[in-house]
């Protein structure tokens, strides 16, 4: 995979590292009563898509590695250009659900070949 498309993977994970400090310990209660917590895991959602959208520009293969990144991209699209309309609830099970899965895919990604800065 070319080293610029490793990068991007890189900054999605690092940015799915930081949604899991940021509710960590966190309830969905919890979670819908902290606005600054839904703001943070919203920008970490946007990182998520463009950094998964440029990796996928720069080497097709990503597709692959991520079957659901145009899904993804997508969801990016919509917090930012319909952020009035951004369910919290739907990006809570986005978090339990399938943040664990795009996780591990990164991870055997940049294991498999490390990006080098």
């Amino acid at each position: 995979m070319r080293r610029e498309a490793l990068k991007r993977l890189l900054d999605a994970f690092e940015a799915i590292e930081a949604i899991e400090r940021f509710i960590q310990n966190c309830t969905l209660n919890h979670y819908l009563d902290d606005e600054l917590i839904q703001s943070a895991v919203e920008r970490k959602f946007e990182i998520i898509g463009e950094a998964l959208k440029r990796a996928l520009e720069g080497d097709p293969s990503v597709l692959v590695i991520i079957p659901d990144v145009r899904r993804i991209v997508g969801t990016r699209n919509r917090i930012i250009y319909v952020y009035e309309a951004v369910d919290q609830l739907i990006l809570w099970d986005s978090i339990q659900n399938d943040l664990p899965g795009l996780r591990c895919s990164l991870l055997a990604a940049l294991d498999k070949d490390p990006p080098t800065t």
